[in-house]
């Protein structure tokens, strides 16, 4: 399990600093160059989609490291950062 979460952190994709809730828009922001209050606005505008908008953040907040790096999915199965 541990292999897993390793290879989400080398993707690069890391909560925004600039963050209000979870830093999800704001990684996305900076990952795409997009101003991160359009990001906001567009991630507010999915959440108008079913279940797709909510669910794509749920999932995405589990698995998106920190800053420090760590994975909240992988701190509720009691994983460690293996620095």
């Amino acid at each position: 399990m541990n292999s897993l979460f390793d290879s989400i952190r080398k993707l690069g994709f890391r909560r925004g600093p600039e963050r209000i809730l979870g830093g999800i828009a704001g990684g996305l922001a900076e990952v795409t160059g997009i101003n991160v209050w359009l990001m906001r606005l567009l991630v507010l505008i999915s959440f108008a989609l079913p279940v797709l908008g909510v669910g794509a953040y749920a999932v995405a907040w589990a698995l998106t490291p920190w800053q420090d790096g760590s994975i909240p999915l992988q701190r509720l199965f009691g994983g460690q950062i293996e620095r």
